[in-house]
């Protein structure tokens, strides 16, 4: 595939997934008072599903400010030695990237996991699946990531953000507004906008990220996003949300509202266009979410 294609191209699962067989719900975010907290509630939550299952856990981690308390406490677990085992057993997933990238751009997702989870975190941890940006065919490289997450029967744990898009709209993952994403999307390659482009640049710098000039016109350079898609986020058995970031991203202070107030159509037809428009919504068909934020997010 080529960077010239504008399509919106989306690969479906090999689940059936249907609109119908998913009700909306209220989202009640837990507020707390900074981001080293929320960085202790998400591993909480992960440690609270490592107690309940045997066996390997399977997650997608959150790129940008939304997980780095995280990732922080997970390097700090792993140089210790990985008590409990806990590193050991997980099979770590990439959620989306920018592309065509070099795997090595410090405006990578996979470099800026390396700085905050550190190298004795990624020689404990059993599997970790980024998205391969590099390759010049990104519909394979898509395929292949989609092969491998779709053999590990889904995830255990979805660490979520949450973006904002024009018209007040917002996206989870990089599911962008109007894109087009169904039910059934497992996985997405969609074309890029400059406004992404400079949030994500952003977004990086504000989380400490040292960027280099080349690694930038690299990235603004990019075509497209790799995605997961909301058939991967409906068939996690928990999400857990993060949005810790209004003071640089301020549009989260409306749009993160929003996707809490807005009342879903009862017509099928026209609750598929609500999530197209507002993929924000996506979280809120989902029957176990956890959801963080900073008192600022609501304006406080």
């Amino acid at each position: 595939m080529t960077g010239n294609n504008q399509e919106n191209i989306w690969l479906e699962s090999t689940q059936q997934f249907r609109l119908e067989d998913y009700q909306p719900r209220e989202l009640h975010p837990t507020v707390l008072p900074t981001e080293e907290a929320v960085g202790q509630a998400m591993l909480e939550e992960l440690e609270k599903t490592a107690s309940e299952k045997e066996g390997y856990i399977n997650i997608a981690l959150l790129g940008g400010r939304g997980g780095q308390a995280l990732h922080r406490l997970l390097g700090e677990r792993a140089k210790q030695g990985d008590p409990g085992g806990l590193i050991a057993r997980l099979n770590v997933f990439t959620q989306d990237a920018l592309a065509p990238m070099e795997m090595g751009s410090t405006l990578s997702f996979v470099r800026d996991f390396e700085r905050l989870l550190g190298s004795a975190f990624f020689e404990r941890v059993h599997r970790f699946v980024p998205m391969h940006t590099d390759n010049p065919d990104l519909l394979a490289a898509l395929k292949e990531f989609t092969r491998e997450f779709e053999e590990l029967g889904g995830l255990d744990i979805f660490f979520l953000g949450h973006g904002p898009e024009p018209g007040d709209n917002s996206h989870l993952a990089y599911i962008r507004s109007g894109s087009g994403a169904k039910v059934n999307s497992v996985t997405g390659l969609i074309p890029i906008s400059p406004l992404v482009l400079e949030h994500h640049i952003t977004k990086f710098k504000a989380g400490g990220m040292p960027v280099s000039e080349k690694d930038e016109a690299e990235t603004r350079a990019a075509t497209h996003i790799m995605t997961l898609g909301p058939a991967a986020i409906l068939g996690s058995r928990k999400l857990v949300q993060s949005v810790v970031d209004a003071s640089t991203a301020p549009a989260k202070k409306v749009t993160f509202p929003k996707a809490l107030e807005t009342k879903f159509s009862p017509d099928l037809t026209e609750r598929a266009t609500q999530l197209d428009q507002n993929p924000g919504l996506w979280v809120r068909l989902h029957s176990n979410v956890k959801s963080f934020i900073l008192p600022d997010v609501l304006g406080a």
